[in-house]
């Protein structure tokens, strides 16, 4: 497979190249692209086949979940039972922003994508690319990093490039990712929050923000 690298450089550009994207992942391909804290891929998240391309691509253990982006809060519903009121806290305060709630999953979200659990991380990117090509495809994606499975998460296309050239068809090139650092993982759906991985937010501004 080759792997094509589409430079974004000016709105009309991003425009067009967006759109091109959104075709890839509405045929059930892969797609990487920047967000805010690093580099993802994206395939469509309640889509079977396109997850387990997403898993091989990555040489990711069937055991490891993937948290599933959305647009903005409306497209919640589509990948979560319901929304805790931590969650909704934190959505308010942080969203779009470098963190990822896990909330119980809805019906619709196959156990593949959470590794077999009944809970899902979702996250709202705030990297403008990220968001146009979300809104573009209308559906909610399965997002890791753009790398391989234990390697270094990627800051650039040309990283992405480096790592996993011939696994996938498109990178979206949108520049160097300005944050840097993976996103908070915050899991809401007990009497109490936990904070499974730590990130581009702290953990006092995520226990500030639920202490409102």
């Amino acid at each position: 497979m080759e792997t094509e690298i589409l430079r974004i450089s000016d709105v009309v550009r991003q425009q067009r190249e967006i759109a091109r994207a959104a075709e890839f992942l509405r045929q059930g391909q892969l797609v990487a692209f920047p967000t805010e804290t690093v580099y993802g891929i994206g395939a469509l998240g309640l889509d079977m086949a396109a997850v387990e391309a997403l898993y091989e691509a990555k040489n990711r253990p069937a055991s490891k979940a993937f948290s599933l982006q959305v647009a903005d809060v409306s497209m919640v519903p589509q990948v979560a039972a319901y929304v805790p009121r931590s969650a909704s806290l934190l959505m308010e305060k942080f969203c779009p922003g470098p963190i990822t709630v896990v909330l119980p999953k809805a019906a619709a979200v196959p156990y593949k994508v959470t590794g077999a659990r009944d809970t899902v991380g979702v996250r709202i990117p705030a990297h403008p690319v990220a968001l146009a090509l979300l809104q573009a495809v209308g559906k909610p994606l399965a997002v890791p990093s753009a790398n391989i499975s234990g390697h270094t998460s990627p800051l650039s296309a040309n990283d992405v490039y480096a790592d996993m050239a011939g696994r996938l068809p498109l990178i979206l090139d949108g520049g160097t990712c300005p944050v840097g650092v993976e996103s908070t993982i915050v899991d809401c759906t007990g009497s109490k929050i936990k904070i499974l991985r730590h990130g581009a937010i702290s953990e006092a501004e995520i226990r500030a923000a639920i202490s409102i």
